[in-house]
């Protein structure tokens, strides 16, 4: 049937395109209508309201545009009934095409699979071929619902998968033009179009096909390319292939392949003529589709690319092939050059605007520029170039790359921040940038405004947070105090019971003692108990020594004595006991002063922080204060690092530890770093020689004579770091403690557990022979040994997986034995030894902290901001009794880990808690994984099972297709319509005709010798 009987031309089918100013849509018409309405119904007609129902399922089926839907719902009932008759022995007719897509998707797969170096044979080959041509011409007479199902089931990436894997040879047939043919085909009705342009890959793997010698290939990728140029969305789309296909085929530049094959000859006149006019057609459709239909800006920045590739002298060349349709596109290509720079040409005043003159472009901009604001710009960007490196160097072109780019995107991206082409640098927002210049100034004061209101909201948090945690921390003191308060009550009620219960024991045993020794008279065997109970008194403690004072000094020796402080030399004197009779009896120091230059040597080694510099710059030293230090270099340097991050002064640091840091200034991390910092003894007598200069030591220097003049400064740092770290090293012991208590209690009363040693037991007992058998229990460690016996006919199956099974089937509850021993995995984490240590370190830091409140008690004077005594008091009283309810636990925890090891017949004195519950804990990880694993092999039975059932179902329908009729005659589409105007160029003559309206209105001032003659076109 003829195109022309069908009433569907090209003024119909793309009314979009030649009577409207919109953007291009395609329009879907079905090209059996007619032939339908050919058939005679042989059933009865049923009543309006069912034929309209059926009849709209009918149309929904066709794809129809809204024009021809309302075409088709217009038709008499007779009508309709006659089309839906004729639709439905049509497709009774093609029985089974719904299982179709499957068929021809499997067989896609095996083509792309297939990799060998042997070619293929001439009938294998064909008959690859045959199916591509088959599910060709599916894709255009089958119903909707087929290609519904060929999308669904991602039949588009089959095909695009085979293009991807092709080898050379099939790249190079007839195959490779039938898979762009399917792919054309599938987009000639909306659904499979918006499939295809919807897909991430589908035009750039289309595009690779462009290095096909194939010229049939090459012209079916450019018509769709071409076509995709004038679907809303396309145009950018087609450019970002082309921009791949340049990295793909390691071009130098984008579009180098289009303009090598316009130029390269083959020889075949038809074959070369069909793709010179593919790649023309294309050539305009990129140019003036898109942002190309507004933006005479884009258009120039396109075609010159093509310009550079030496397009023109081509098109020239083109001429001589004297083909009607060809020189439509290429007069077509001029008349849209010479319009463009004739727009170009009147911006600037001037009769032609010569692009190949960098002089012409440069006066043109400067004249344009001159005396406005924008002109000390262009010569600072002139200057800058000037200053940009020109040695020969693989990176000196991409300085002007980037430079290109720049402008490019400046000129071409849109108001919204749009680039219409690729852009040339991401992330780079023309008019977000021009907006920020503009309020530079504005943005500069916003940003002092912010800086200031950021540094006062810093301030002020840091108060905020300063307050809270004392808040916080006095909250913390209270409930501690209120719970150790309900604590010491109870247990005191709980002593005082026990106290009166003794003292009635007491008493009737004295009754009973009075009672008989009335009977035995003054037996002497009977001694009187003394009714009165020793008072329990506590030694006072002695308070610990002063810091050690200094030994007796030896005879002083007549040294001279320098007129400044000097350096320390860190050594270890030997005392005058341990002198005789070594060399130093024999050694006399004193001579060497007689020799030695004293002011050289006091030059050099002088405390004094003196820089050495020449005469010229003594005046400027003089007016520098001179610091004093006589600590060593890297100790100083890494306290001024402390000093800085604590930010508080001497006196605050120094305040802070007197009140015990009532206000929360130090920080544990900062106590903990204090406590390295703390002044020797060494430290404290260099100091104290030079407390005299006080002003002029150095910051390190002065911070350890501030704290070396605290009493007890370090037992004092010691205690407060102490208090601090208590609660959470209380916090770091109980849940170990708690684990073990809980996990002892679980493992001896779970029911399921012990059910479960049953089941061991009993495999156990069978598997094993002998004197390993017959046993009536065994150690917990033979459970981690379960997965160690393979199955004899499945070495992945161990004894392990087959106990899962069986626990399943016959002791369901016993399979999730590990819900009853949560706490477990806990407890294998706990190391007696590092309990108790951590324990021992909470009693002994105790201890040291009662000394030292000893110590500060029996101290005569107490300044009133000294914290101290009543801060430690209090703080004593709470953690000894915390620490009581600690050591109590650990004992109960000793006690049922005990008797869990007594109930498993394991021996207490070799199994440690992470020993015992850790045997546990690697069962259950391996019971999970085992459990996994037997789910896995079952999923993996079934899967099997399903896919055996699943390729025998296959295996019937391709019998069952194998013996279908062939498929119904193609029918063309609109997708082949928007190529064919491609082709012939009639899509371009809606802008040919603005062009032309143009110039009749346009009075002619002067002609243009750039203006290239067109003969053809109005012939």
């Amino acid at each position: 049937m003829e195109k022309q009987s069908q009433g569907r031309g090209l003024s119909s089918l793309f009314s979009c395109c030649f009577k409207r100013s919109d953007e291009p849509e395609i329009i879907y018409c079905h090209d059996s209508i007619n032939t339908m309405a050919v058939l005679e119904p042989t059933m009865p007609m049923p009543p309006p309201q069912e034929l309209d129902y059926m009849f709209t399922g009918l149309v929904d089926e066709l794809d129809l545009t809204e024009e021809h839907r309302n075409a088709m719902f217009a038709l008499p009932t007779e009508k309709k009934w006659h089309i839906y008759c004729s639709k439905k022995m049509e497709t009774e007719g093609n029985k089974g095409a719904n299982s179709w897509p499957e068929f021809y998707i499997d067989q896609l797969r095996c083509m792309a699979a297939r990799k060998t170096l042997l070619p293929l044979v001439d009938e294998e080959e064909q008959e690859r071929h045959k199916i591509i041509d088959s599910l060709k011409t599916a894709l255009r007479t089958q119903p909707m619902r087929f290609v519904t199902r060929f999308t669904d089931l991602d039949g588009l990436s089959c095909i695009l998968n085979f293009l991807k894997s092709m080898d050379y040879e099939t790249t190079e047939s007839q195959i490779h033009t039938s898979l762009i043919g399917c792919i054309k085909a599938l987009m000639n009705n909306s659904q499979g179009r918006a499939h295809v342009l919807g897909h991430c890959e589908s035009i750039n793997i289309i595009t690779q096909s462009l290095a096909s010698e194939n010229i049939k290939t090459k012209v079916a990728v450019l018509e769709i390319l071409g076509a995709v140029c004038l679907v809303s969305g396309g145009h950018k789309k087609v450019l970002e292939a082309m921009l791949h296909y340049q990295k793909f085929a390691s071009e130098r530049t984008r579009f180098q392949t289009l303009v090598t094959d316009l130029s390269r000859s083959t020889g075949r006149y038809r074959d070369e003529v069909n793709l010179k006019t593919a790649i023309m057609s294309f050539i305009n459709a990129v140019l003036s589709q898109g942002a190309g239909e507004s933006s005479l800006e884009f258009r120039i920045h396109l075609r010159y690319e093509f310009l550079m590739l030496g397009i023109q002298p081509v098109i020239d060349k083109l001429r001589s092939h004297e083909n009607a349709t060809l020189d439509r596109h290429l007069d077509f290509f001029e008349i849209l050059r010479n319009e463009d720079e004739l727009v170009m040409s009147k911006r600037f005043g001037v009769v032609h605007v010569e692009t190949k003159s960098a002089s012409q472009m440069f006066e043109l901009i400067k004249k344009a520029l001159n005396h406005t604001e924008a002109y000390p710009h262009l010569l600072s960007i002139l200057q800058h170039c000037l200053m940009m490196p020109y040695k020969q160097s693989n990176t000196i072109p991409q300085y002007w790359v980037l430079l290109d780019r720049i402008v490019q995107q400046l000129v071409l991206q849109t108001s919204k921040g749009e680039d219409p082409d690729v852009a040339p640098l991401e992330d780079f927002n023309v008019k977000n940038i021009l907006h920020m210049l503009v309020k530079e100034n504005e943005v500069k004061q916003w940003k002092e405004q912010a800086d200031k209101m950021k540094k006062d909201y810093n301030n002020l948090q840091q108060r905020f947070e300063k307050k809270e945690r004392e808040c916080e921390s006095k909250n913390k003191e209270k409930e501690d105090i209120m719970e150790m308060v309900n604590k010491m009550k109870d247990k005191l009620e709980r002593e005082t019971n026990d106290h009166k219960q003794a003292k009635l024991q007491v008493a009737q045993l004295s009754a009973q003692l009075q009672k008989l020794s009335s009977y035995h008279g003054s037996d002497p065997n009977i001694t009187m108990i003394s009714r009165d109970l020793p008072a329990i008194g506590m030694a006072p403690f002695a308070p610990p020594p002063p810091p050690g004072a200094p030994l007796g000094s030896a005879p002083k020796k007549n040294i001279p004595e320098p007129s400044s402080p000097m350096k320390s030399f860190n050594w270890s004197k030997l005392p005058e006991s341990k002198l005789e009779g070594t060399i130093w009896k024999e050694i006399d120091d004193l001579k060497v002063f007689k020799v030695l230059d004293l002011e050289e040597f006091q030059r050099t080694f002088s405390a004094y922080q003196k820089p050495q510099k020449g005469a010229e710059d003594e005046q400027t030293y003089a007016k520098k204060v001179k610091e004093l230090s006589v600590i060593d270099g890297r100790r100083a340097q890494n306290c001024n690092i402390l000093l800085s991050r604590l930010k508080l002064t001497n006196e605050e640091i120094r305040h802070a530890i007197l009140t015990m840091d009532e206000q929360e200034d130090l920080s544990k991390d900062m106590l903990e770093q204090l406590l390295k910092f703390v002044p020797a003894k060494t430290d404290i007598e260099l100091l104290e020689e030079h407390k005299h200069e006080l002003d002029r030591m150095a910051k390190a220097d002065h911070f350890l004579y501030d704290m070396s003049r605290i009493n007890h400064y370090q037992q004092r740092l010691q205690a407060l770091y102490f208090k601090k770290k208590f609660a959470e090293r209380v916090a770091e012991v109980k849940p170990k403690i708690k684990a073990l208590c809980l996990a002892s209690r679980e493992v001896v009363q779970s029911g399921s557990l012990r059910q479960l040693l049953e089941v061991v037991l009993a495999f156990g007992n069978y598997l094993n022979k002998g004197q390993r058998g017959n046993a009536y229990g065994f150690k917990v460690s033979g459970l981690n040994k379960i997965a160690d016996t393979k199955s004899s006919t499945d070495k992945n199956v161990t004894l392990l997986h087959y106990m899962i099974t069986v626990l399943e089937q016959k002791y369901p509850k016993v399979a999730a034995f590990s819900a009853e021993l949560q706490n477990v995995p806990e407890a294998a984490k706990v190391n007696m030894t590092e309990l108790e240590k951590d324990i021992g370190n909470l009693r002994s830091g105790l201890k040291s902290v009662e000394a030292e409140l000893q110590y500060q008690q029996v101290q005569s004077s107490q300044a009133s901001v000294d914290k101290f005594v009543p801060v430690i008091s209090q703080f004593i009283t709470m953690a000894s009794f915390s620490f009581s309810e600690v050591e109590e636990s650990l004992t109960e925890a000793k006690e049922l880990f005990g008797k869990a090891l007594r109930h498993f017949g394991e021996d207490s004195s070799k199994l440690q808690p992470d020993e015992f519950f850790g045997i546990f804990d690697t069962f259950f990880t391996a019971f999970s994984e085992a459990k996994q694993d037997n789910e896995n092999m079952a999923r993996h039975k079934a899967e099997e099972e399903r896919r055996a059932v699943k390729e025998a179902q296959l295996k019937r329908d391709r019998e069952q297709k194998a013996r279908m009729s062939k498929a119904n005659e193609e029918e063309g589409g609109e997708f082949d319509d928007l190529v064919s105007a491609l082709r012939s160029g009639e899509v371009f003559d809606k802008n040919l005709s603005k062009i032309n309206r143009k110039k009749q209105g346009r009075p002619k001032l002067f002609n243009s010798s750039r203006e290239r003659p067109v003969t053809k076109l109005n012939q």
